[in-house]
């Protein structure tokens, strides 16, 4: 395997640990065949048609994939107290910029006249001190209530913003403009609302009186329209999980048919591949539910050190280091591509005023992000489990060498975010305590490993990893070398952090356009790392033991760590005893 890290030179593959060095992969489990719905028992177990087993999808964002906005190679980020705001990645000279508005087309010149910010002085009356820190020499100018520096928008009233999305006869939003307002603008008013609001200025901008030419006009204007709802679906359809954005998508079908049947059929096609992602979606969260609540039952095998020795090991379930890594990307990417781009800024989005509709932020707003940041916790609560449950000392120090070497492959390839679980669970306090154990285990690779994921200077050499892994992504060759997986809770912090450190308006009443840009750049980057299929064979066995299997709890996790190594203090000894009288009455309640 050819290196993919600066650290990949440093480690050879891991060898099989077991005498079976037969390693011919058998066929994806998930490739043929079609049987009912999984079950909760057996989630893995017998193959799926694509249909019924959202695993089994070359996940639901392929519509996204031939439309993705791209992705610039995203600087370091060091946030604190202040944020400085780096170089926009969308800012080669901007379609929208105010060089190129045409004042002829329709709306244009309400877009650009009604103005709280007509010159240059009134753009940069309020803060002009900072922005001139900010800016130094560029030349900052504005147009109507959108204030611009160097031909890249950095400030505007909200009204504004939402009437430059929409599309007009001759004028089409830039993309990444769409894709920077669709994502941002839920900070300051519901998707719901600004549809609206865009189909009714984009119907009504094109009404003169005469009926005859409204309906000249707006067949010209339907295509614009309809391209605009199509990224809007693409890129964030779990906004139409909120009944009335699809009421609303079906009044603007309705209404372009009146209009236009070439539009009117392109609106049933976009609206076609809409229903069947949130299917997908549906199945997927389905899916994950089962999986969760399989994993959640607890075994008799769990409930006493002796016992827990009938329970078969990570070991049993596999023994190649690179094959399990591989199976840990299989789970990674599957629930990354589920992540709506949204999901990111929805939890610092205001709460929807309307009581009855609540539900729809609270309910739906992160689900998906939340999952995995769970599968996270799970996979460190796994690794913490098989290394504190064996009964000898030996085979406790043999499974601690296993998963160093599941983490170097993982490290390899650009897996970060099972590489930092797997760290995080050897790090927790009933494995670390397990000293003559350790002492049976070359600990060379795993120090190197916490080295690269090292979290002082706000994980500076974990980040120095990622640019060279996005690199390699950039110009890979195969899909293997595309792989990026970011340690993600790292990247959510980045984003709050973000959030957190730049107003969202500026004392003018402006909102910070500078602070959507790059917010957005940091999601879209996340968005190329999301849409990589991964290119391994499953080994649907591995994976049903990976999601499925029963884990300890922290007090058990403890009381397996103590009994497997005695407690070496009076501490340690009141610890034991407290916890086997309080899993003893947790047992005999249940």
């Amino acid at each position: 395997m050819p290196p993919t890290t600066p650290y990949a030179g440093k480690f050879n593959s891991c060898p099989s640990y077991s005498n079976n060095n037969n390693h011919v992969q058998p066929p994806s489990p998930y490739h043929s065949g079609s049987a009912p719905k999984p079950s909760r028992d057996n989630i893995y177990n017998g193959p799926y048609s694509p249909t019924e087993n959202p695993y089994d999808v070359p996940q639901p964002h392929s519509a996204y994939r031939t439309t993705s906005v791209s992705s610039v190679s995203a600087k370091e980020h060091h946030y604190g107290s202040s944020c400085t705001i780096s170089e926009n990645p969308y800012s080669s000279p901007q379609p929208h910029s105010p060089r190129q508005h045409s004042t002829s087309c329709p709306g244009r010149a309400y877009r650009h006249t009604s103005s709280s910010c007509s010159s240059e002085h009134s753009c940069r009356s309020n803060g002009a001190a900072a922005k001139a820190r900010l800016y130094g020499n560029g030349v900052a100018t504005s147009y109507g209530e959108m204030c611009y520096h160097d031909n890249s928008l950095v400030s505007a009233s909200l009204e504004a913003l939402i009437q430059h999305l929409v599309p007009t006869v001759d004028y089409y939003p830039d993309r990444s403009y769409v894709f920077t307002f669709l994502l941002s603008s839920r900070l300051f008013l519901h998707p719901y609302e600004l549809m609206t609001r865009v189909c009714h200025l984009c119907v009504e901008q094109q009404r003169s009186g005469d009926a005859l030419l409204d309906k000249i006009r707006f067949r010209e204007v339907a295509p614009k329209l309809v391209q605009l709802l199509t990224e809007w679906t693409e890129t964030f359809p779990y906004d139409f999980r909120d009944d009335r954005m699809m009421r609303c998508l079906k009044d603007m079908t309705l209404h372009v048919a009146r209009g236009d049947e070439y539009s009117w059929r392109a609106m049933q096609q976009m609206t076609q591949r809409l229903i069947k992602r949130l299917s997908a979606l549906g199945q997927y969260e389905e899916a994950v539910a089962a999986l969760n609540a399989a994993a959640q039952e607890r075994p008799a095998s769990l409930k006493t050190k002796q016992a827990s020795a009938q329970r078969a090991d990570i070991l049993s379930a596999c023994d190649d280091p690179f094959i399990l890594a591989q199976q840990l990307t299989h789970i990674e990417l599957d629930r990354l591509s589920f992540i709506g781009p949204e999901e990111f800024i929805q939890s610092f989005a205001m709460k929807d005023p309307l009581e009855n509709h609540k539900g729809f932020f609270r309910k739906r707003k992160t689900s998906n992000l939340e999952a995995y940041v769970s599968w996270f916790n799970r996979l460190s609560y796994l690794v913490a489990t098989e290394i504190c449950m064996p009964a000898k000392k030996k085979h406790r120090a043999r499974i601690i060498e296993f998963f160093i070497d599941v983490a170097q492959e993982c490290f390899n390839i650009g897996n970060f975010n099972s590489l930092m679980a797997i760290i995080t669970g050897m790090n927790m306090s009933p494995v670390a305590r397990l000293k003559k154990t350790w002492n049976k285990v070359n600990t060379d690779k795993f120090e190197i490993l916490e080295h690269q994921m090292d979290p002082s200077s706000n994980f500076s050499n974990y980040r120095t990893a990622l640019r060279g892994a996005t690199q390699r992504s950039e110009t890979a060759h195969s899909s293997q070398e595309k792989i990026v997986i970011p340690f993600f809770s790292l990247l959510i912090k980045d984003i709050y952090f973000l959030n957190e450190g730049c107003a969202n308006r500026l004392s003018n009443g402006h909102i910070n356009f500078e602070k959507l840009w790059e917010l957005a750049k940091q999601v879209s980057e996340f968005l190329v790392w999301r849409q990589v299929i991964c290119p391994f064979d499953r080994d649907r066995r591995i994976l049903q033991y990976l999601v499925t299997t029963s884990v300890y709890t922290e007090d058990e996790l403890h009381l397996a760590s103590y009994e497997s190594e005695g407690p070496e203090n009076n501490m340690e000894k009141d610890s034991r005893r407290s916890l086997r009288s309080s899993l003893l009455h947790r047992e005999n309640r249940s």
